[in-house]
C-alpha cells in the first residue's frame, strides 16, 4: 500500500508541473493579447485626431473663403471666388492634386499650418491639399485635405463641401 501512494505521488508530481507551464503559458498569452489591445487603442486614438485636425482646417478654409469674397452682388461673389482656388485639378481619390497654388494670404497660412511640420498633420504639404470652386454649381466650393502616416499605403483624406452664398 505504501509503495502504491509512492508511485501515485510521483506520477501527480509530473502532472502538477504540466499544469502550472499550461497555466504560464495562458497568463502569458493574455498579458499579450493586453499588449496589442493598448497598441491598436493608441493606433486608433491616433487616426481619430488626424481626422478632427484634418477637418478643422478644412472649416477655418471654409471660414477663411466666407469672409473673404466679396459679398457686394451676386456677380462680383461669383466673380470673386475662382481667387480662392488651390490645386483645383487632378484627383482626389489619391491626393494627386494638380493646378495652380492660391495667392490668398489667408488660404496659404492655413494650408502651410496643415503641412507644417511642427504641428500639421503627418506627411502633408501644400500639394497634398485642394480647394476647387465651381460657380456653375451654385457657388460650390470643395475642401480636401489629405496626409498620410508612417504606416499608410495610400493618403488618407477628408472632404468637405459647402455654398458660399
Amino acid at each position: 500500500m505504501a509503495a502504491e501512494r509512492r508511485l501515485n505521488r510521483r506520477a501527480e508530481g509530473g502532472f502538477f508541473l504540466i499544469e502550472a507551464l499550461v497555466a504560464i503559458l495562458i497568463f502569458a498569452l493574455g498579458i499579450l493579447g493586453l499588449v496589442a489591445m493598448g497598441g491598436t487603442a493608441v493606433s486608433a486614438q491616433s487616426d481619430a485626431q488626424y481626422r478632427t485636425e484634418a477637418s478643422a482646417y478644412a472649416d477655418a478654409i471654409a471660414s477663411r473663403i466666407a469672409l473673404s469674397v466679396d459679398r457686394s452682388s451676386d456677380a462680383a461673389l461669383a466673380a470673386s471666388l475662382p481667387r480662392f482656388a488651390h490645386r483645383a485639378t487632378g484627383a482626389p481619390a489619391d491626393c494627386a492634386f494638380t493646378g495652380d497654388d492660391t495667392e490668398e494670404a489667408a488660404l496659404l497660412d492655413v494650408i502651410n499650418r496643415a503641412a507644417s511640420a511642427g504641428g500639421g498633420l503627418p506627411g502633408a504639404d501644400a500639394t497634398f491639399q485642394q480647394v476647387a470652386v465651381d460657380t456653375a454649381q451654385r457657388n460650390r466650393v470643395s475642401i480636401t485635405v489629405c496626409w498620410r502616416t508612417a504606416n499608410d499605403s495610400a493618403p488618407r483624406r477628408h472632404t468637405l463641401v459647402t455654398y458660399v452664398n
